[in-house]
């Protein structure tokens, strides 16, 4: 059988890539093509996306992708983060570079919104946790400075719809990343118009809902041109880069209201929650602040947001200023010397949000909260990952409560895969086996989606049968648990 080739926009907060995976009918190959980095830039008074040298990066991508495999080459995809926006206006021009999640101008605008809607009717109508950077408050912090841009806006575009618009030329809005945007109501699988009308935010610019597995058509002849695609489509992914990664899961069960299976996203944050047939919009789930997300072939992702491998990666930054240059496995060898479940700390705590001087900063928490102040590198980055693990463990019995039932056991994929000391803290920390890998995972679920999507469907088992065929996993169960719920016990 001849191999059919896709290629993966994979852009993240820090850095994009573009990724070409060749597919056999049975096995996926992948190959990093290009790789860039990413940074919002302050920019008029405002911090934003570079989108033009981001789209200069893409477009490098795929030209090197095409002098590589050429007319085997048959769709292109985008994944990016989530709720960053820019708009269209009526004459079909992109209005502004899109501002960055991390801009002031949402503070306090929660504290806003609640005026005019409360926390319950917001949660109600959008089942999404509450975060300022959510595109509603964007919106509404724009609404409030009467921005020339909101007024001239036509159609709204996340991150990923507009770089599918750059590809192709038709405007679009995928599930999976609107789903994010605290705009959504996952319930209808629609805007949750009710209440942006109560908002006053302009109805028109929120347009049609389309799901993963939609082909929007050929490159925009220019693109094809620029870069030798010839007769290459447009296939829209799961856009959000942890709905592609959750489609990369090598679980052999269908969707159910009451999974006996979880998964942790573990990269720089730990993105905790199962996969559900449908959304659970609860006051149970609101006051755990748990989030609602669109999954790939109609699902949910009911999930958590845990501070991930942020700690040591910080830590390593912190480190390297100071003329020392650890590499990860160096690091992680250092931490198996240091004594077990000796310090641990909320690593979501405010204060290990941006410190200037992370392994100070852990210092002080440690002793702020009266746990043992961990003096060497080793401890520190001890602490780091068994923090982690912790909150973690802490996060599914949260789950558990949700779901009715004790989920069973726990699938990592990410970057943090490749941390296998972490994963056995975590088996041990959630008394759960667990299963490991793909490390590739956003790049696998967006490039499968492509690959094996029908007619604007898509069978996530199939999807999943191939990652169980293609890629290594590891198993790790629980060798430690009865000391872990002790420790965990004794800082509740």
């Amino acid at each position: 059988m001849a191999r059919s080739v896709a290629l993966a926009i994979d852009l993240g907060a820090s850095g994009g890539r573009v990724v070409a995976g060749s597919f056999d009918g049975r096995l996926l190959e992948l190959e990093e093509i290009h790789r860039f980095d990413n940074a919002p830039v302050a920019f008029g008074g405002q911090l934003v996306w570079d989108l033009v040298r981001l789209w200069q990066e893409v477009v490098t991508g795929l030209r090197m992708a095409a002098a590589r495999h050429g007319r085997a080459v048959s769709s292109v995809g985008v994944d990016t983060w989530g709720v960053d926006f820019s708009f269209l206006g009526s004459d079909g021009g992109l209005l502004a570079n899109p501002v960055c999640y991390r801009d002031s101008r949402t503070l306090g605008m929660l504290a806003t919104a609640e005026q005019t809607v409360s926390r319950a009717e917001m949660f109600a109508a959008t089942g999404l946790q509450f975060m300022e950077i959510n595109s509603l408050f964007q919106l509404l912090a724009m609404q409030q400075a009467n921005s020339s841009v909101l007024a001239a806006a036509d159609r709204l575009l996340m991150i990923p719809d507009i770089v599918h618009w750059l590809l192709s030329g038709i405007p679009s809005n995928e599930r999976t990343n609107a789903s994010t945007s605290q705009c959504f109501d996952p319930q209808q699988g629609d805007w949750a118009f009710g209440m942006l009308e109560r908002f006053g935010l302009p109805r028109g610019i929120f347009g049609p809902i389309i799901e993963p597995g939609t082909d929007l058509g050929p490159l925009r002849a220019e693109v094809a041109a620029e870069t030798g695609l010839e007769g290459v489509r447009v296939v829209v992914p799961g856009t959000h880069d942890t709905a592609s990664a959750v489609a990369a899961v090598p679980a052999s069960e269908p969707p159910s209201s009451r999974p006996d299976w979880c998964y942790v996203s573990l990269g720089t944050w730990a993105l905790v929650g199962a996969e559900l047939d449908r959304p659970l919009v609860t006051e149970a789930c609101r006051a755990r602040n748990f989030t609602n997300e669109g999954g790939i072939g109609g699902t949910t992702r009911l999930l958590k947001n845990v501070c991930g491998l942020w700690l040591v990666q910080q830590c390593r930054a912190a480190w390297q200023r100071a003329g020392k240059e650890w590499s990860w496995d160096q690091l992680t060898s250092l931490a198996a010397e240091a004594p077990a479940l000796t310090t641990l700390i909320d690593p979501n705590h405010p204060s290990l949000v941006a410190p200037t001087d992370m392994p100070e900063a852990i210092r002080s928490l440690a002793r702020t909260t009266g746990e043992p102040v961990p003096e060497s590198t080793a401890a520190v980055v001890r602490t780091a990952l068994e923090s982690v693990a912790g909150a973690i463990a802490r996060t599914l019995e949260e789950l558990d409560g949700l779901l009715g039932r004790r989920v069973g056991r726990v699938h990592v994929v990410g970057g943090g895969v490749k941390n296998r000391m972490l994963c056995q803290m975590i088996a041990d920390a959630t008394d759960r086996p667990v299963i490991a890998g793909p490390v590739e995972a956003t790049a696998i679920g967006n490039l499968l989606v492509q690959l094996l999507s029908r007619d604007g469907t898509i069978d996530l088992r199939g999807v999943r049968n191939v990652v169980r065929d293609t890629f290594e996993i590891t198993r790790f169960e629980p060798q430690d648990a009865p000391r872990w719920k002790a420790r965990l016990a004794a800082r509740k």
